[in-house]
């Protein structure tokens, strides 16, 4: 059977366009519409969707208040459908960390004049999206004192390369809280637009130890640091004598993204070889995955999330059946894997 789709917006406009565009594909059975989380209440309960559209924006109650609701009572795969305004990168990140699974943006003006590129964008994650077991989410508390400690480190020469997509705002939300505030510099690419990744960085330095910033060009790699890549821009590893920095740029995308995590994960094998350790998480696709088998070559440790952990286990998968992978472990246990590795170097 194919795939059954709920739409929910507010806009007659907004609704008939993502249904023009879901009903063209073969594997989308049929698509039911909803101008607000009232009626689609009831559409859910008749229809019985495999996943839903659902804007932030809507009268009676917002999309937020809805997906609160819906994940508490009747866990449905969820692909948010927002516009990157301030306040929609905002309420986007607060959608994905209540369990959202994806989001499409909508442009500024005219919706969807880039028909081509966001056909292609809302199919391909609303398909990936009916694959996905909604499960809850790992909690950390964030405010207890870490369990794993690592010594203060005597150079900056370790450091940890991360990578990860769908799924990824909570996953390294759960991830980075674990790190003690002394430990190695760490690098993120997480595929975000450009709205985000400030506003994420910000978040995640609030619940963190390790102070966590959007990076910009230059920027030296220091302990206790971590350093997001910016959306729609590339972010490499560099070295100066014992001065490791990293360049921030424009450029095409790699492995369908950009900023890439193979393009990270290059140049971490380049620059730090042993001397680093990569991690990829939860993602559609393959991005980082040929990286990832870079560094294993180059000497350095790796690690990938499993299967049940990852919202999509996909970016892990590829990694893990190229053989870039050196041990797989859930999501709440990588690092303290990787922080015993750190102390007993194995």
């Amino acid at each position: 059977m194919g795939i059954k789709v709920l739409v929910v917006d507010d806009s007659a406009t907004a609704r008939a366009i993502i249904t023009d565009i879901l009903e063209s594909d073969n594997e989308i059975e049929s698509v039911a519409t909803a101008p607000d989380a009232y009626i689609a209440r009831d559409k859910i309960l008749k229809n019985k969707p495999d996943v839903i559209c659902l804007d932030i924006e809507m009268p009676r109650m917002d999309g937020i208040t809805f997906l609160r609701k819906l994940m508490k009572y009747l866990p449905i795969p969820v692909v948010m459908v927002s516009s990157l305004t301030k306040r929609g990168a905002q309420t986007t990140l607060d959608a994905l960390e209540l369990g959202a699974i994806d989001f499409v943006a909508k442009p500024h003006s005219n919706i969807y004049e880039n028909s081509d590129e966001i056909r292609s964008e809302l199919l391909k994650k609303v398909k990936s999206a009916a694959m996905v077991q909604v499960h809850k989410n790992i909690k950390i508390d964030t405010n207890r004192e870490l369990l794993y400690k690592t010594p203060t480190l005597e150079t900056t020469q370790k450091l940890i390369a991360v990578g990860s997509s769908t799924g990824g705002v909570e996953a390294l939300k759960v991830f980075l809280a674990q790190f003690p505030h002394n430990s190695p510099a760490i690098l993120i690419v997480q595929h975000m637009p450009v709205d985000f990744t400030k506003q994420f960085a910000q978040r995640l330095d609030s619940i963190c130890k390790m102070d966590v910033k959007e990076a910009k060009d230059g920027d030296t790699v220091e302990i206790g640091q971590v350093l997001i890549a910016p959306g729609d821009k590339h972010m490499t590893l560099r070295r100066s004598g014992h001065r490791y920095y990293v360049n921030i740029y424009s450029g095409e995308k790699v492995s369908g993204h950009c900023p890439s995590v193979d393009v990270m994960f290059d140049s971490v094998s380049k620059m730090a070889g042993a001397n680093a350790i990569g991690v990829i998480l939860t993602g559609m696709g393959s991005d980082g995955a040929k990286g990832l088998l870079n560094m294993r070559n180059s000497g350095a440790m790796t690690f990938g999330q499993d299967s049940k952990s990852s919202t999509v286990y996909g970016m892990p998968k590829v990694a893990y059946d190229l053989g870039a992978v050196i041990k797989q472990n859930s999501l709440d246990k990588l690092p303290k894997d990787i922080l015993y590795y750190l102390q007993k170097g194995k």
